[in-house]
């Protein structure tokens, strides 16, 4: 058999699409592939915040982290803020989707009231509830106060703070989810709700029986980038609380942040990095390994 060279119209064609992929492959280089391995690189050596006086340490920074108790209680109220904001925050937008869309003449109203938030940047909705939690004029301990109850220092207990947190998160970031659910309820067919119409079904049987079932693909994709978004918590904690109080409610990355930033120490702040960043692989693909077996075990 004959082999055939490849001819110099299919050359020009492969070098054009190198041409056209070349800028992305350059800035994924530069952006993300390279700070990628130099992180990893600098969690062997202690290094300042410029990058001299380079000391190769191995291990080292590594066997500390494993023996650091404030990475392990700062991992913990991350994972303490995930189990508490992300349930409601799938749930609640779904709740939210279904009632934009059931809405005629008001949808568009509460399409906008339910998404507006989620515009907001993070200082302005931290200045907001900030002032909301307020002890003696805050709305919240104002409600308190009117229905007979003493005033909660929100932002100041340790037992509070987090959830004052997670209650601002919900509020500000429950419209994207909303926007997606909202997305896959007009993307069902309506001969479908037809089709149960004529069999008799009722409100309750098509919520259960077309609508959840159908969703399935985008709740798994909702708790997937929310899991790993509530991961990466930092803006409104550090906003709101500053990690405390006593640091009830430090996330890992505020630990990483003042390590790196503040301690001036790179190498240390890179270990920690990558065990975080290995922790929300782990997490994310046991996630869509369940939804994935509970979608084919449905099937």
């Amino acid at each position: 058999m004959s082999v055939q060279m490849p001819s110099r119209q299919s050359w020009r064609e492969r070098w054009a699409g190198l041409f056209f992929v070349g800028p992305f492959l350059l800035l994924f280089a530069v952006f993300l592939l390279w700070p990628t391995v130099s992180g990893l690189w600098n969690s062997f050596f202690n290094t300042s915040l410029a990058g001299v006086d380079q000391e190769f340490l191995g291990l080292q920074n590594w066997r500390e982290m494993f023996a650091d108790s404030a990475v392990w209680s700062s991992l913990k109220n991350t994972l303490i803020f995930t189990a508490m904001s992300t349930p409601p925050l799938v749930v609640i937008a779904l709740v939210m989707a279904l009632l934009a869309n059931r809405t005629g003449v008001l949808g568009w109203l509460l399409r906008f009231a339910y998404f507006a938030p989620f515009v907001l940047p993070a200082t302005v909705v931290t200045l907001i509830w900030v002032w909301i939690y307020e002890p003696g004029f805050g709305l919240v301990n104002g409600l308190l106060t009117a229905g007979g109850f003493a005033e909660i220092d929100w932002l100041n207990t340790e037992n509070r703070a987090m959830l004052a947190v997670v209650i601002t998160t919900v509020w500000w970031t429950v419209g994207f989810n909303f926007l997606l659910y909202l997305a896959a309820l007009q993307g069902i067919p309506e001969q479908v709700y037809e089709a149960a119409d004529i069999d008799g079904a009722s409100e309750r049987q098509k919520l259960f029986r077309i609508t959840l079932p159908l969703l399935r693909r985008t709740t798994a994709l909702i708790a997937v980038l929310q899991l790993v978004a509530s991961l990466k918590i930092f803006d409104q904690i550090y906003l709101m609380t500053n990690g405390g109080p006593n640091y009830a409610t430090r996330p890992i990355i505020q630990y990483i942040y003042q390590n790196g930033f503040t301690n001036y120490r790179i190498g240390y702040a890179s270990a920690i990095s990558y065990m975080f960043f290995a922790i929300i692989v782990v997490v994310a693909v046991l996630q869509f390994k369940l939804f994935s077996g509970s979608k084919e075990d449905s099937a």
